[in-house]
């Protein structure tokens, strides 16, 4: 018997929905932080405070966001990843 799901199975091996680690660096301030977080939970509501981590570099000067979101697809992930690489802040995403 098969079983019907909603699970798409991408040609990279990630299979939607799951849950992805979205990651941007930038400068070393609250207010980073924050404004990726934000970005992020402009495409995935769902978001919570425990939802995110951060490290600072060896240096100090950059820090490091990862925010776990549910993604839904790839299209999701890459609008998310669009809008934080828009951000003149972010060095990198990940």
């Amino acid at each position: 018997m098969i079983e019907m799901t909603d699970d798409i199975k991408e040609p990279n091996g990630f299979e939607f929905p799951c849950e992805y680690p979205v990651k941007a660096m930038g400068p070393n301030t609250d207010e980073f932080v924050k404004k990726i977080t934000e970005l992020v939970r402009q495409h995935a509501p769902e978001v919570s405070s425990n939802s995110v981590h951060s490290r600072v570099s060896s240096t100090g000067k950059y820090i490091s966001v990862t925010v776990l979101v549910y993604a839904h697809s790839r299209n999701h992930l890459i609008n998310i990843y669009q809008d934080l690489r828009a951000d003149k802040e972010v060095v990198w995403t990940l």
